[in-house]
């Protein structure tokens, strides 16, 4: 029995506890509770239904009027439940996307007002990180989980202690090779959307280095796997940077193709001519013996997991902004990506200049795999068959990183150690709240979209700011000539 005044939700639980099987669906659709009991047919029984009807096979919606007063809607099919359903979660999320828009409209005049648009397009994209983490906190909270406990699992697990540090740090190494890459391929006006081939293709090549080197000392070894690393990357980079120059193929088409072809050359190597021994006798892991001592990266002082090649990742960040802004060749590398046409008219080689841009991006890439092979805790080349057993991902992730860090070198540096610390505090979060890290992924793209998406609002500051400074002189002002003004 019910007792009176149960709520709808209550009717159909207590319905499909005395009929075995049976399962409820819950809505509201104009304001209206609105329960969907299904029961198979050896558990209907008329005469248990309460007084409502329950026709097998099909969904059955009770409507609650008022109070102890249920009557029956009648039988319904799916689809018509299903298209209720979409309809009403296209409703909510329409609410928040327009409730997120107003709030990001009334933030940017709110701080124009409070610290003028110089510092507010400085902030904007601040701003837009902590609304992509309350949306977040919205996901969360859908999951049955506090928000508040799950970012501060999140943060002690990222940022917690030294070894967590140390662990972001490592997490963040890969993405921050990859997204100085795709900052060097962007100045071109050429994507790169390859960094997961262009790392395995670098980590074949530093295997192969390490493996033919013999007992060559240290300082001589580490340096040559690094290279070799990168000389794999370039050359997979450079690839589609000659289809994209003198053939017109699209960049991100091969670059993604040659992805494909990468991942199959390592399963070749680790299944036949690099497969460690032993592992040939069982055939169970693709992966190289374990690989000269001399080739490890050496870990920093501290008892962590923090070794060489984080220093690497951001030696080769800086290298790469000097390049850009301090060399004649970065030069050439932003006047194409600025105009092509203007460029070669100038006398610039546009296409040889397109073919350096890839090649250098694929040469980072090609950096960070063999780090991740001389600097993880197995030193071995070992993967489960796909890219992401190998790069996790980190060829994609870089791309996010190199965005968020506005495709600066520099900047992506504490990019690549956010998104380092959400993918470290993921397993933390998950622990804690009992969430799927997989939402650590949606969190990583709400941050992207509302990033890239502020960048309108950060622009239209910026212009505001300089429509204010450079607003023209009154009467009384004297020009000044241009030679005076030069001086």
């Amino acid at each position: 029995m019910v007792a009176e005044g149960a709520s709808v939700h209550e009717f159909a639980e207590a319905l499909c506890h005395r009929r075995r099987g049976a399962q409820v669906v819950f809505g509201d659709p104009g304001g209206e509770h609105v329960a969907a009991v299904q029961v198979p047919l050896e558990a209907a029984d008329p005469a248990a239904g309460g007084g409502v009807d329950v026709v097998d096979g099909e969904w059955v919606y009770v409507r609650s009027g008022h109070a102890g007063m249920l009557e029956q809607a009648g039988p319904a099919q799916d689809t018509q439940f299903t298209q209720l359903r979409v309809q009403q979660t296209v409703d909510v999320l329409s609410g928040i996307v327009n409730a997120v828009i107003s709030m990001v409209q009334g933030l940017r005049e709110r701080l124009t007002s409070l610290v003028g648009p110089h510092f507010a397009a400085a902030m904007v994209p601040l701003v837009a990180v902590l609304a992509a983490f309350l949306v977040g906190a919205v996901m969360l909270f859908a999951l049955g989980a506090n928000p508040i406990e799950g970012y501060a699992a999140l943060l002690d697990g990222a940022f917690g202690d030294a070894d967590a540090l140390a662990d972001t740090a490592v997490k963040a190494m890969p993405l921050l090779l990859v997204g100085v890459g795709i900052c060097i391929a962007f100045r071109a006006s050429v994507i790169n959307i390859g960094g997961e081939g262009q790392m395995i293709a670098g980590a074949i090549v530093a295997t192969i280095v390490a493996l033919g080197a013999g007992d060559v000392p240290r300082p001589l070894l580490v340096p040559l796997v690094l290279v070799g690393g990168a000389a794999g990357g370039a050359v997979w980079g450079a690839i589609p940077g000659v289809l994209k120059a003198y053939n017109g193929v699209n960049e991100i088409l091969s670059t993604i193709m040659l992805n494909i072809v990468a991942v199959q050359m390592m399963n070749f190597a680790l299944r036949d001519p690099m497969m460690d021994p032993a592992e040939k006798v069982t055939g169970r892991i693709p992966q190289t013996r374990r690989l000269s001592e001399n080739a490890d990266l050496p870990l920093l002082p501290g008892g962590t997991r923090l070794h060489l090649g984080v220093l690497v990742a951001v030696a080769m960040a800086v290298l790469a902004y000097l390049l850009l802004w301090r060399t004649s060749l970065g030069y050439r590398l932003r006047a194409v990506g600025h105009s092509a046409s203007a460029a070669r008219y100038a006398g610039m080689p546009v296409k040889r200049t397109i073919v350096v841009a890839l090649t250098f991006s694929g040469a980072m890439c090609g950096v960070a795999g063999a780090i991740l092979v001389f600097g993880s805790e197995s030193h071995r080349f070992v993967t489960d068959g796909s890219s992401v057993g190998f790069t996790g991902s980190a060829g994609f992730n870089g791309i996010v990183t190199a965005l968020f860090g506005g495709l600066h070198p520099l900047w992506t540096i504490p990019s690549s150690f956010f998104f380092g610390g959400l993918l470290v505090g993921a397993n933390a979060m998950q622990r804690s709240v009992q969430v799927p890290a997989a939402l650590i992924v949606a969190l990583n793209g709400l941050v992207v979209v509302f990033v890239v998406s502020s960048d309108r609002v950060r622009r239209m500051l910026v212009d505001r700011r300089r429509v204010a400074t450079d607003a023209p002189p009154t009467g009384d002002e004297k020009s000044v000539p241009a030679s005076e003004a030069v001086a």
